[in-house]
């Protein structure tokens, strides 16, 4: 065994799933730079630790340091080589920040420590075959990787570079950018447990955010897991300003934050935030995106209002009966409402206006129309 060589920290991004969706699609329209198939033993843990083994050599790597945007630099600190001696063992519960058990051999193989001394360290082993298709995106290493860990098919991709900027446009550019980035070791671990796919969704209105996550199920529908809404007005003061003010902000961007921890506790694999008519009427709108990311770590999209009105229509025909033709739905919220109309499927017409609960209840003091009596 050897401590790693000094080298050039690489900015990693990767995530885990069995459908990437429209990712599919972009990767089948690159040309691979290569293909890779190997049989290896994962021993994962909750910790920041990733430990492999293959052709009986164990890399450990350690997580070091998470930016900004989520990506992570894990460094790797050793290697060894089974059977190992004594010493080697104590030095691989070092490096995993692990007291060392009471060891009652001269050396182990690595059926023997898998056996006698990973469970001590809280240490699973899973077997692990790969298919890794290797492609460079936007100069970034990634691989799109069909794993079987201890029988149980999943895909992960990966994105890398020493340029995080770089790793960041990447995963935006195939479209993954609202997935969570997700260490090997636990990806592995929601795999084998056989954890159904949960996702996240946060709509920032001007008047309230709605957060809602979702688990889906093997047979394609989905259960509720969260589904709630905080009042935090993002929108007071807009219709006097014509910008989002300074409270309202601080009051939207901690409760997205907290909703955002929420989600990562439920063990999202991805969460999407959407932003509607309060950061497309306020001058300030793109300020608010940027104030809601640093404070999160979730970047707000700023849908239109047809696209507003498009998808209140999608979750309305969701809720209705199966047999129902025409439909119209009516959205109203703190800062536009949106009219939409179709038959079944199809959308006929949809519009949106800026009439909103906020900018009106501000504007004709309807907050003092009924007394707190």
């Amino acid at each position: 065994m050897s401590d790693m060589a000094v080298i050039i920290p690489r900015w990693e991004w990767r995530t885990f799933d069995n459908n990437f969706g429209v990712a599919e699609g972009r990767y089948a329209a690159m040309e691979p730079t290569g293909i890779q198939e190997s049989d290896e033993l994962y021993l994962v843990s909750d910790t920041n630790a990733n430990v492999k083994v293959r052709f009986d050599l164990m890399d450990v790597k350690i997580l070091v340091e998470t930016n900004g945007d989520g990506l992570e630099q894990w460094r790797p600190i050793m290697k060894a080589q089974f059977p190992v001696p004594q010493s080697e063992v104590e030095r691989i519960f070092k490096a995993l920040s692990q007291k060392t058990p009471p060891l009652t051999r001269d050396t182990y193989t690595l059926d023997q420590f898998t056996s006698d001394l990973a469970p001590g360290a809280g240490l699973r082993p899973v077997n692990v075959h790969k298919r890794r298709v290797r492609y460079n995106v936007g100069g970034c290493t990634s691989e799109l990787t069909d794993v079987v860990a201890d029988g149980v098919k999943v895909r992960t991709v990966a994105i890398e570079s020493e340029d995080a900027a770089a790793v960041v446009a990447a995963v935006k550019s195939v479209g993954l950018w609202d997935y969570v980035n997700t260490s090997y070791g636990k990806g592995l671990i929601a795999a084998i447990t056989g954890r159904l796919p949960r996702y996240a969704v946060i709509d920032v209105g001007t008047n309230s955010i709605k957060f809602h996550v979702g688990e889906r199920k093997a047979d394609g529908t989905w259960r509720r897991v969260v589904d709630r809404a905080d009042v935090a007005r993002l929108g007071e003061g807009l219709d006097e300003h014509g910008s989002i003010q300074p409270e309202p902000l601080k009051r939207t961007a901690n409760a997205v934050a907290d909703m955002v921890a929420e989600a990562k506790r439920e063990g999202a694999l991805a969460i999407v935030a959407v932003g509607t008519a309060g950061f497309r009427i306020a001058t300030n709108g793109a300020d608010a995106v940027a104030a809601i990311k640093q404070a999160s770590g979730v970047e707000v999209e700023v849908i239109s209002g047809e696209e507003e009105s498009r998808l209140a229509y999608l979750a309305a025909k969701s809720a209705a009966p199966a047999d129902a033709q025409s439909i119209v739905d009516f959205d109203t919220g703190g800062g536009s409402s949106q009219f939409t109309y179709g038959v079944g499927s199809k959308i006929e017409d949809r519009f949106s206006v800026n009439v909103g609960a906020v900018a009106y209840t501000e504007r004709f003091g309807l907050d003092r129309a009924v007394s707190q009596d």
